[in-house]
């Protein structure tokens, strides 16, 4: 849905001044793989269990940009927070997120199909993930004048 004003400011075009949902963008500070898994994992939410999948891609992306590219995505969330790259209740909902997207990838009989919900969650611990590891940092720097 999106608001509109209803005269013509002369241009020919109308501004839009408001949008629900709100557009849910990835920020540029975050590597370029991982941030295409995530804007796919954001642009398909409507289809959960891709979602899901496309989200823990993101996450496994973002730990290997973080030089963290032995083992499976298991090892690789308990070597970040073991280094203290992530807390250790970040990699207990990175290990839910995992699970989850391995449910779909392995076509689990006994899994339950994920919903829009079980996707908005996935996302929402990628982005914040993005945030810790990227974004965070990446601000610090430049206001620091590092960047």
């Amino acid at each position: 849905m999106a608001v509109a004003p209803v005269f013509n400011n002369g241009s020919g075009r109308q501004d839009i001044t408001h949008i629900w949902p709100a557009p849910q963008f990835v920020n540029e500070s975050v590597p370029e793989r991982a941030r295409t898994f995530l804007e796919q994992a954001i642009a398909s939410i409507h289809a959960p269990a891709g979602a899901v999948m496309l989200t823990a891609s993101s996450v496994d992306a973002m730990l290997k940009e973080k030089g963290l590219k032995q083992g499976n995505l298991y090892k690789r969330i308990d070597a970040a927070a073991a280094q203290h790259l992530i807390t250790a209740e970040m990699a207990l909902w990175a290990h839910e997120v995992r699970l989850d997207a391995n449910d779909q990838r392995h076509a689990d009989e006994e899994a339950v199909m994920p919903n829009a919900a079980d996707a908005s969650k996935a996302i929402e611990f990628a982005t914040a993930l993005a945030q810790f590891l990227f974004v965070l940092p990446a601000r610090v720097a430049r206001g620091r004048g590092q960047q």
